[in-house]
């Protein structure tokens, strides 16, 4: 006799209940991860070799920070320009 009258019904429901469980959290990592690069990005900071910074956006961000010269940023950037 099956509890309640349910049977392999609720065995049935309770299987997916854990499969969608675990697709989430499946999920949930590979977006905490693959999201890494952008969110320390996002706090003013970039991470050497990301895909979102290009040559003249380094050159952009030493300049704003005062490591270099509008000379010499004039000159890097005509160079990158070539």
């Amino acid at each position: 006799m099956m509890a309640f009258g349910f049977g392999g019904f609720s065995m049935f429901f309770m299987f997916i209940f854990w499969i969608v469980i675990a697709g989430l959290v499946v999920w949930a990592l590979l977006q905490f991860l693959s999201g890494a690069p952008e969110r320390a990005a996002s706090n003013g900071r970039t991470i050497p070799g990301s895909r979102h910074d290009s040559a003249l956006d380094v050159l952009k961000q030493r300049y704003a920070r005062g490591e270099i010269s509008k000379d010499e940023f004039d000159d890097m950037r005509h160079e990158l320009s070539l």
